[in-house]
């Protein structure tokens, strides 16, 4: 909606397709000179493994911007080697406050400038927290989310870097292996970058020695041994990851892990 009114309020011409597919979106782009593709890190990724791109002319396209959730730094990577002159840009914003000015550092770098007029930042023991002019008044029947001095907590976990984040994921989502934390969009980049791998959510599971243990669900490309498959991406990961990140538990599933926002499935802790 924050596109859509922007883009109206400067008098731009929004082009909407009727099923967003990776070829639709990329014929549009081609047939009407689109210069801005608002989107997603899971259909960037959908783009890449579409291949999409290679059937239509895309010179047009001088900006992509993403958001809503984290974006796997090896999907960001291989875009970005496959368009150096397209601009990458993170956008971060919440319901609860509205939309945040950013900047990123390159196009090919997830640290990222927020704030802007009327929204104030700081990070509280690695969480960032937000005061904004437009905050909503609360949520209704639930538990306050602003703290006494007025700021936002919004759960998300950033490292920070002079006046730029980087935004590690939810903290709602961090596995902890035996007192050490896993963010599983650092095990999704990884696992990401293996051959025949269409999309992969990771995520915890209770255990009984170590408090949690990394799992995964892995869609294929096309049909693999699963236990074969389990072996090789196990293999993988060690040579990457420190050995509590790499995932214990592989499920290979049939179910796409995106929703029809073209967003990941949130990952749910058991």
């Amino acid at each position: 909606i924050n596109t859509l009114l922007y883009t109206l309020s400067n008098a731009g011409t929004v082009i909407v397709v009727n099923n967003r597919t990776p070829k639709n979106v990329l014929e549009a782009v081609e047939k009407y000179q689109v210069e801005l593709l608002p989107t997603s890190p899971t259909f960037i990724n959908l783009i890449l493994l579409s291949e999409a791109y290679k059937n239509y002319n895309l010179l047009s396209l001088k900006t992509v911007t993403y958001g809503t959730e984290p974006m796997p730094e090896s999907t960001l990577k291989r875009f970005h080697q496959l368009f150096p002159e397209i601009q990458l840009k993170q956008t971060y914003g919440l319901s609860e406050l509205g939309i945040l000015s950013s900047k990123s550092k390159k196009s090919d770098s997830l640290w990222v400038k927020i704030g802007g007029e009327g929204f104030e930042t700081r990070v509280v023991d690695g969480l960032l927290e937000i005061k904004a002019k437009s905050a909503m008044l609360g949520y209704l029947n639930a538990p306050n989310p602003f703290t006494e001095d007025g700021w936002f907590k919004t759960g998300d976990s950033v490292l920070m870097d002079g006046e730029y984040v980087k935004i590690l994921g939810r903290q709602s989502e961090i596995i902890n292996v035996g007192g050490e934390k896993v963010y599983p969009t650092e095990i999704e980049s990884v696992i990401q970058e293996m051959a025949n791998v269409a999309e992969v959510t990771v995520f915890g599971k209770k255990n009984a020695i170590t408090g949690s243990m990394v799992c995964a669900k892995v869609l294929l490309e096309q049909k693999d041994n699963s236990k074969e498959f389990s072996i090789a991406l196990k293999k993988f990961c060690r040579k990457r990851l420190q050995a509590f990140k790499v995932p214990v538990k592989i499920e290979i599933v049939e179910q796409k892990q995106h929703s029809k926002r073209f967003k990941k499935i949130k990952r749910q802790e058991s």
